[in-house]
């Protein structure tokens, strides 16, 4: 039985739109994460929201990072 050729579950085509989408989500929730440490006070605070957003803008930079990475032709 021949092996099958791994393929990638994303067309190749689809990188550079999921790469700059993705950053550019990232970017936004980053932002917004930073607008509201500076704007809210130390009582008005809440930890959930903060951990949430900044889990959201991670994954998204993440992501955006591993396909500017596919889209410029580095393979991980």
């Amino acid at each position: 039985m021949a092996a099958k050729a791994i393929s990638s579950p994303v067309p190749v085509d689809w990188y550079p739109t999921l790469a700059v989408v993705m950053v550019a989500v990232g970017l936004m929730f980053t932002a917004s994460f930073f607008i509201y440490e500076a704007t809210s006070s130390r009582r008005s605070r809440s930890l959930a929201k903060e951990i949430a957003t900044a889990a959201i803008a991670s994954v998204f930079l993440g992501f955006g990072s591993l396909f500017v990475l596919l889209a410029s032709g580095v393979y991980v």
